[in-house]
């Protein structure tokens, strides 16, 4: 090669170094950092640990052994938890209350005209559990509510249809059954497919069931089914339903309800 031709050549070089220094420098630059691990994801593998994997009856099963460790409140800590659980997120004063969707001091606790109560979603004449240690205060299913929208719901199964609730927006009830608002109707399923699943019979309660119909009268059964399951998946968990089954796990019973980790459960199982 003649010497007028270097000069050309020796950019030529320089770009082919530059080139193999940049891609040398690519294949040692780390991996990009995996997402993190969610918190779901987490409790799957430890928690849930004996559930994952199953389904139908051993899936129920395997969930009644995981939630059945738990701490049981008196029926008067309850007016304490409820306070705590269903704080309202704009106003820590207050609870919201689970049919109205209202707003109520946590200081206006107690049975008169005006204040809010404990309700219990699964109606505790279903099963005949009453007020007592277990059932009767497993605030998975107890809700503030206020005293008259209580007595309106009484001790009805869950269905559509009826007339309008007074001071209850968007809930309908009939002879023998009640309809909440749009927001809380996973909330409601949710909190019945929880019982059923906690209650088996094996603890000196009875064996809680849902089925499909109304009209169940003091068997331990609460229905409707195939419409607490048309509630589930139109109204998946929310944040305030979430941070409830957080609270209660971390704080009071430390248990949960698979339903609001795992909605996709209650159709496994049911």
């Amino acid at each position: 090669m003649s010497r007028r031709h270097l000069p050309a050549v020796r950019p030529l070089l320089a770009l082919i170094a530059a080139a193999a220094v940049l891609a040398g420098s690519a294949a040692a630059a780390p991996a990009a950092t995996p997402p993190a691990t969610t918190k779901f994801a987490a409790l799957d593998d430890t928690y849930y640990q004996g559930a994952i994997g199953k389904t139908g009856p051993a899936l129920k099963t395997a969930l009644h052994g995981i939630i059945s460790s738990q701490t049981k409140l008196s029926y008067s800590a309850v007016w304490e938890a409820l306070k705590v659980t269903d704080q309202d997120p704009a106003n820590s004063a207050n609870v919201v209350l689970l049919y109205s969707g209202a707003s109520r001091a946590k200081s206006k606790n107690g049975g008169n005209v005006g204040d809010w109560n404990r309700e219990h979603v699964w109606a505790q004449s279903h099963g005949d559990f009453g007020t007592s240690q277990g059932p009767g205060t497993d605030i998975h299913h107890l809700r503030p509510e206020d005293v008259q929208v209580n007595g309106i719901r009484g001790n009805k199964d869950f269905d559509n249809g009826g007339s309008p609730v007074s001071g209850a927006p968007g809930n309908l009830t009939d002879s023998d059954s009640y309809e909440p608002r749009d927001a809380v109707k996973g909330d409601v399923a949710r909190m019945i497919l929880y019982m059923a699943v906690r209650y088996e019979g094996n603890d000196a309660f009875a064996d809680l069931e849902p089925n499909d119909r109304v009209n169940n009268g003091s068997a331990p059964l609460m229905g409707r089914l195939s419409v607490l399951k048309q509630w589930n998946d139109e109204d998946p968990p929310d944040a305030f339903e979430k941070r409830r089954n957080d609270v209660i796990y971390s704080q009071f019973q430390h248990n949960r309800n698979p339903f609001i980790d795992h909605p996709e459960w209650a159709e496994s199982i049911w």
